[in-house]
């Protein structure tokens, strides 16, 4: 990767710090910008991409159309990315770094949430596999195609290397690669990331702001939805707490106002709760550099053995309550069905894609064939499926 240009550091770093005048650069040589930082021009680059636009309406629960207020893929990884940054300031991180690793961490899903996933990989069995985070990877060194050097968006090592291993090493020492999704195993440098070894320190404040964000906002979109009611939260711990704090403090307090004031006050909670874990292990290995967190054998940023305990009870109420929903059920029935109906025409009848696509195909059901449908159906938002469903399977008086 082509070395960066040196710049001044604005603001204080830890030692155990990502600095972005140390990168180890790109895959393709580029002169660095004197404007913005290596890390504030990944984080311009995956906003300004394609992927990260459809992210408006692509969902994680909800389909599109289910109501105005529920969260988006977009709007979830905006609330990865406050939380993100608040840590990393806190803890002297690179604050660009971690937001970019939170802006890019939902580029590789596909439409209909975990539904879609499922269905999607399913369809990829026999042909490599699917997996969202080997697909972003491949939308970030492949399928962006907006620079006339290169293909992807030409991120810096440690960005990909965040998103690659934000949930820890890829495979064990001495491990060989043979089991990892194709997007992952395609990708010329993938060695050259240390997958043994753990992330940032940046990328791993990044994957935890992602549980944080997912699981309060899934509480706010669950009460709206009438899926469960904040009577059916008090049993919990730490989110019953929270929400009886209030409860107590303001008697009568309307019901949207409550709602918001407890989760406000629980994502308050377990953002404290990861500084004072992340701060207790850092104290502990004493980092010199930012290698000595990839290579302490174990995550540094965390939450604590009571926070990861509230967050189990939690995910285990959502679950039962909110993701088997016989509502939502449906939705995701429906959702499994057009994936797999528009992946499977496709792939049986490549000479339906848009003439683009076509063209890197080879036939019907080769791998090459399915990896471009995949890749021409994971990147499709919630209402261009619906809408490509109808228009390959619905009679149509006017033919487009």
């Amino acid at each position: 990767m082509a070395p960066a240009l040196t710049k001044p550091i604005t603001g204080d770093l830890a030692p155990y710090a990502t600095d972005p005048s140390a990168t180890r650069g790109r895959r393709h040589d580029e002169m660095e910008s004197r404007t913005r930082s290596p890390y504030q021009r990944d984080r311009d680059r995956i906003i300004h991409s394609g992927a990260f636009r459809r992210l408006k309406h692509k969902t994680q629960v909800f389909v599109y159309h289910e109501g105005d207020y529920y969260r988006t893929r977009l709007t979830h990884s905006l609330e990865v990315a406050q939380i993100a940054r608040s840590l990393s300031r806190f803890l002297g991180l690179d604050e660009d770094l971690a937001e970019a690793l939170a802006l890019a961490h939902d580029l590789g899903h596909t439409p209909f949430g975990h539904a879609g996933e499922d269905a999607l990989a399913e369809c990829m069995e026999g042909y490599g596999g699917f997996d969202h985070n080997a697909q972003t990877l491949r939308i970030v060194t492949r399928l962006e195609q907006r620079y006339a050097d290169f293909d992807g968006l030409n991120l810096t090592w440690e960005t990909l290397e965040g998103v690659v291993k934000h949930n820890g090493p890829v495979i064990g020492q001495g491990e060989g690669t043979d089991h990892l999704p194709r997007a992952f195993r395609e990708y010329e440098g993938l060695a050259a990331l240390d997958l043994h070894t753990y992330a940032s320190l940046e990328a791993q404040v990044a994957a935890l702001s992602d549980d944080i964000a997912y699981n309060n906002h899934d509480i706010d979109d669950g009460l709206r939805a009438g899926l469960f009611t904040a009577d059916d939260l008090m049993s919990l711990p730490l989110v019953g707490d929270m929400f009886r704090e209030v409860h107590d403090a303001y008697p009568g307090l309307a019901p949207r106002r409550l709602r918001h004031e407890a989760i406000r006050r629980l994502i308050s909670h377990m953002v404290e709760d990861v500084i004072g874990e992340t701060t207790r292990r850092l104290e502990k290995i004493q980092p010199g550099n930012s290698d000595d967190i990839r290579n302490a054998g174990m995550q540094i940023a965390s939450f604590s053995e009571e926070m990861q305990a509230h967050d189990r009870a939690l995910k285990s109420f959502l679950l039962e309550r909110m993701y088997r929903h016989f509502q939502v059920n449906r939705m995701m029935s429906k959702a499994k069905r057009v994936m797999t109906e528009v992946f499977e025409l496709l792939v049986n009848e490549p000479s339906l894609l848009p003439n683009e696509w076509q063209d890197m195909t080879d036939g019907p059901r080769t791998v090459k064939t399915a990896e471009t449908v995949c890749d021409y159906v994971a990147g499709m938002t919630d209402r261009f499926a619906i809408e490509e469903h109808r228009r390959l399977f619905q009679p149509d008086p006017i033919f487009r």
